[in-house]
This record gives structure tokens, C-alpha cells and sequence, in this order.
């Protein structure tokens, strides 16, 4: 199972992420999670939106480089330790998590973690296989 994220070019100046998360709001997004990575002149906003074609085509009418990528989304209790396992079982496989952010739902206190790795389904699998509960988009949101 996979979540689409967008990844945004990002502009590391005052002003640019709220010109950013002003249009996404503007057309009616809702972003459950994001994530900036940055260097000195640029970033990469990461986001999980509702609507990921209708945020990038946003986006890219507003003249912003974006694209969608599939990422792995686990569901976890909200507790002390819990991502532990996962990401535990990932490394003795020898699968590299290229980076991950998290956020949680207070209401279900469960927390989801999203990881990029190179192969989402081979680590599904083993997740799966170890009880450990992954997600889809939908279940975001």
C-alpha cells in the first residue's frame, strides 16, 4: 500500500511557504502532514493532501515545480518506542528509509509514520508479515 505525497521546489525565503500552503488552502486542500527539507538557497516541501493531481496541477499553474510520489504509511499506537519495530525490521532487511516524517491522530490515538524507501512494496511485505499495519491514502484521511 502506498500514500501519495507532493514535493515542492522551494525557494528557502521568507514568505515562500505561506505563499505555498496560502494556494493549496485557497483551492480547497486539506494537508494532513508536511515536511521541509532544506539546504542554504532551496528547499523540498513535502506534503500529504487530499487531492495530490489537483494540489500539483495548483501549483504548477502558479508557476511552482511539483510532483507525486508513493510513499510507505504505517499506522502505529501513539506511544513511547512504537515506530521502533518497523523501522527496526526494515534495517535487519537491509532496506534504507531514505527519510520519514510523522504525525498523529489524537481522536484514534494512533500515530502514522510515512518512509520513502526504494521499494514500497517489498517493504509492505515484510511489515505486514509482522504484524505491523500499514496504510493507504485514504486511510489518512
Amino acid at each position: 500500500m502506498a500514500i501519495q505525497q507532493i514535493s515542492v521546489f522551494i525557494e528557502n525565503k521568507a514568505g515562500r511557504l505561506a505563499e505555498i500552503l496560502t494556494i493549496l488552502a485557497e483551492a480547497g486542500q486539506d494537508i494532513r502532514a508536511f515536511s521541509v527539507a532544506e539546504k542554504a538557497e532551496f528547499g523540498i516541501l513535502r506534503l500529504i493532501v487530499h487531492d495530490p493531481d489537483a494540489a500539483i496541477a495548483e501549483l504548477k499553474s502558479k508557476g511552482f515545480t511539483a510532483k507525486k510520489t508513493d510513499v510507505l504509511g504505517i499506522l502505529i499506537e501513539d506511544e513511547t518506542g512504537a515506530s521502533v519495530k518497523a523501522i527496526q525490521l526494515l534495517s535487519a532487511a537491509g532496506i534504507n528509509v531514505e527519510y520519514t516524517f510523522a504525525f498523529v491522530m489524537p481522536q484514534n490515538r494512533l500515530a502514522f509514520l510515512l518512509l520513502r524507501v526504494a521499494d514500497n512494496d517489498t517493504a509492505t511485505k515484510l511489515l505486514e508479515e509482522n504484524a505491523i499495519r500499514t496504510a493507504n491514502h485514504a486511510d489518512v484521511f
